[in-house]
């Protein structure tokens, strides 16, 4: 190991170096205040009678590839005030050097920060002991948790809505304020009380953007009257596409009866496809009873309690919206089917090309897949009507697509639904219009697009657009929405991966705010 003796004209982390020692795997060095006088803590009194002296050790950043240890020799002071009742105080290091009881450098101690941050506790460590900068995994999140700030400016725009502390069965609130981009807090619950109080702290907001869940803005309503409520733009037109497939679904058994399929026949049925109807006819017999409750006028509520199934199921149940024979699966090509239409219009009708092409653009399935897909356009493009009926959702997406992307099965297909029921070409068109008000701004068409709505099969979504219609009109014509409120739920939902689901809602406040700042 080599000893150097340094004068005053060497300073570290704002300490005078005495002396250094370097060996292999450390740098120790021995440092001072370079203050002749200290300030009493109590009377804040000045004072240069020096009482004794005692050494403390801090950790700092690390030189050359080695770690950095400090022993700083720290004086105790007399303090000479007559009537101070401390007698003897120790000096305090700069407050950029190292706080009171520290172990290690205000320097070091923002690293150790940002990687807590970053990386969260065993991750963290092993980060840190690689950097040279030794921290267990509970002095990460001591840390993390100390050095934790809240955003201190007043907000004006807020954008507010829930998170999963465990999908299904709890729930916490996540707020942002969407001028600066920042979560501001985070509430352990959704409950409309809760946010209620938190809201009417803050009277200073004049705009919230909120989901369409109607606890959020019952809170705002009641803490907040005279702020604007701005409904999801992104919710709305969601919500629009589920109305439409539920109008769908309420229509299966009209569409079933246009494409000429009745009963099925189980003799032609695949081992699997017999499998599902099997179950189908399960859920019919059940179905029956809730639906004959509903017919006696029991309520949705009372039904879900004497037949031990959830509300959702029931209210399905009674809409019509369970009456499909076969359940849809999904497969790998889902997000692949537009890419395979248009290389098959551009001509490509060899499956092992078309296997090879999407290989090209990232597809990681096998080639099985792709050429099962193609023969069964090949059959479908020959066929005039399709073997079964599809599901309701391969019927919405079929119908809110151009014509010039569908099969000619498609298309004969759709064409009969078309003609059959027209209740469906209504609700379409219905959606479609609404999906353009919204992207277009077009908020004078709204109490239009609602006269035609509330007669139609949309209209229960309708009703809901006029209960909240305010808060519509305000997503309509304001640029904000909770889009940027959506994306600080994914970054909360990667922290709470990395925690395995153990943080507290401290930890991952303070985790994801300075993240957000």
């Amino acid at each position: 190991m080599g000893r150097m003796r340094f004068g005053r004209a060497l300073s570290l982390a704002g300490l005078v170096v005495e002396e250094v020692a370097v060996a292999d795997a450390a740098v120790a060095v021995r440092a001072r205040s370079p203050s002749g006088e200290a300030h009493c803590p109590l009377c804040g009194a000045v004072s240069a009678s020096v009482h004794s002296r005692y050494e403390r050790r801090l950790l700092d950043l690390p030189a050359h590839g080695r770690e950095v240890a400090l022993t700083v020799i720290v004086r105790r002071f007399r303090c000479r005030t007559a009537g101070c009742r401390r007698r003897v105080f120790a000096e305090r290091l700069a407050p950029g050097t190292g706080r009171p009881y520290g172990r290690r450098t205000e320097r070091a101690e923002i690293v150790v920060h940002h990687l807590g941050i970053a990386l969260g506790g065993r991750p963290g460590a092993a980060v840190a002991t690689r950097l040279c900068v030794r921290a267990s995994k509970d002095t990460l999140l001591r840390t993390v948790r100390r050095r934790a700030t809240k955003p201190s400016e007043a907000p004006r725009v807020i954008g507010i809505d829930d998170w999963a502390w465990r999908k299904g069965h709890r729930y916490g609130t996540v707020i942002c304020d969407l001028e600066r981009r920042v979560v501001i807090d985070l509430l352990p619950d959704r409950e409309p009380a809760t946010v209620a109080a938190w809201l009417s702290r803050r009277p200073t907001i004049e705009i919230i953007a909120r989901d369409r869940g109607g606890g959020y803005g019952a809170a705002a309503t009641k803490a907040l009257p005279a702020a604007i409520q701005v409904a999801d733009r992104w919710h709305l037109m969601e919500n629009a596409s589920a109305a439409f497939l539920g109008a769908i679904r309420r229509n299966m058994r009209e569409i079933r009866r246009a494409l000429g399929q009745g009963a099925v026949d189980p003799e032609t049925l695949t081992a699997a496809e017999r499998i599902q109807y099997d179950g189908w006819k399960r859920r019919v017999d059940g179905d029956a009873v809730v639906l004959k409750l509903h017919a006696d006028g029991v309520a949705l509520k009372e039904i879900a309690r004497r037949t031990g199934r959830s509300r959702k199921l029931v209210r399905s149940v009674v809409r019509g919206e369970r009456t499909d024979t076969f359940r849809p699966r999904g497969n790998s090509l889902e997000p692949w089917l537009d890419r395979l239409d248009a290389e098959w219009q551009n001509g490509c009708r060899n499956g092992a090309e078309l296997w090879r092409r999407l290989r090209a653009a990232g597809f990681t399935g096998s080639l099985r897949v792709v050429t099962e897909w193609g023969t069964r356009r090949r059959r479908d493009d020959r066929a005039e009507v399709p073997r079964k009926s599809p599901a309701p959702r391969t019927l919405a997406r079929l119908m809110t697509i151009a014509r010039d992307k569908l099969t000619t099965t498609e298309a004969l297909m759709i064409a009969k639904v078309e003609a059959a029921v027209p209740t469906t070409v209504t609700a379409r068109d219905l959606v479609d219009d609404f999906h353009r008000i919204v992207r277009e701004k077009d908020h004078g068409a709204l109490d239009a697009w609602l006269e035609q709505a509330l007669p139609s099969t949309l209209a229960g979504f309708a009703r809901g657009i006029v209960s909240d219609k305010a808060a519509v009109k305000a997503a309509i014509e304001l640029p904000w929405s909770n889009g940027q409120t959506e994306g600080q739920i994914c970054k909360l939902k990667k922290l709470k991966r990395q925690m395995y689901g153990r943080g507290n809602i401290d930890l991952l406040a303070a985790r994801l705010m300075p993240i957000s700042a």
